[in-house]
């Protein structure tokens, strides 16, 4: 019997260990495309996601304000950063096949999966190409603490698909946008080659997941006959905890399909000046 891209998403979901979360996630990824060029695309299916994704034993995981601050400048504080970005892709990889299982009732063209399966590949990329960078610098995924918090944009939005597209593609993978650039930096400078060169893949294939997650919430909104930009304010003030923070990457924002007029209503100080 084929097993359904729903219950696929639900298998990487239910796994623990980021490596083999990451394999997997790049295994089904595979079986989908395959199928789908030879014309038998697998079943959408429908499955039971779980409340949480499984999480290995370390990192520990810490209320945001208890995660402890490390200074980039150090070899120590690159550690750390690249130990938060490690989490924050293997956040992303359980985010992009949540959204598969959780949704998997609304109907959408085939392109809705075929844009979040890739993307969940990507972000299996991005968690080893992260991990090797680690353990080259005597490291590891899950040696340092991390933050709690990340599920909770999920959580919020798990009824609710216009809501996550908003929340996750459109204001937390696009942050990515802004502060990738800075990041790429602090290792050029390091002469750290190795992150310089993950963070650069990462970098050009964010800016199609920000893409996926603004067309999809376009298509919806033009199911409905809303209006794209207000149904973008009141979800992100509904689901999104505090202000957007600029600088904004205007044109790699652009590049993704979200104008300046959706962000910087949002922005800190936006509503004084309003």
């Amino acid at each position: 019997m084929t097993i359904s891209i729903a219950e696929r998403a639900v298998e990487v979901l239910t796994t623990a260990n980021g490596r083999e979360k990451a394999r997997l996630s790049r295994q089904h990824a595979i079986a989908w495309f395959e199928a789908r060029e030879a014309g038998e695309p697998l079943p959408i299916g429908t499955a039971q996601p779980p409340n949480r994704p499984a999480r290995p034993d370390r990192p520990e995981l810490l209320p945001p304000r208890d995660v402890p601050r490390r200074r980039p400048g150090s070899e120590a504080g690159r550690i750390a950063l690249l130990h938060a970005l490690a989490h924050i892709e293997l956040n992303a990889v359980d985010l992009h096949w949540d959204i598969v299982a959780r949704f998997a009732q609304v109907p959408m063209p085939l392109g809705f999966y075929d844009d979040w399966v890739k993307a969940a590949d990507e972000e299996a990329k991005h968690f080893n190409l992260i991990c090797d960078c680690l353990e080259a610098m005597g490291s590891h995924y899950g040696a340092l603490p991390a933050h709690a918090g990340m599920w909770r944009a999920a959580e919020d939005t798990a009824n609710d698909l216009m809501g996550r597209l908003a929340v996750v593609p459109m204001v937390l993978e696009a942050r990515g946008l802004d502060v990738t650039p800075g990041m790429i930096e602090i290792f050029r400078k390091a002469g750290a080659d190795q992150a310089v060169a993950a963070l650069e893949v990462i970098y050009a294939e964010e800016v199609g997941h920000v893409a996926y997650g603004s067309k999809w919430f376009h298509f919806l909104c033009g199911r409905e006959n809303a209006d794209p930009k207000d149904v973008f304010h009141a979800l992100v003030r509904k689901y999104f905890h505090g202000a957007l923070k600029p600088p904004f990457n205007e044109e790699k924002r652009a590049e993704a399909g979200i104008p300046p007029d959706f962000y910087w209503p949002l922005a800190d100080g936006a509503e004084a000046a309003e």
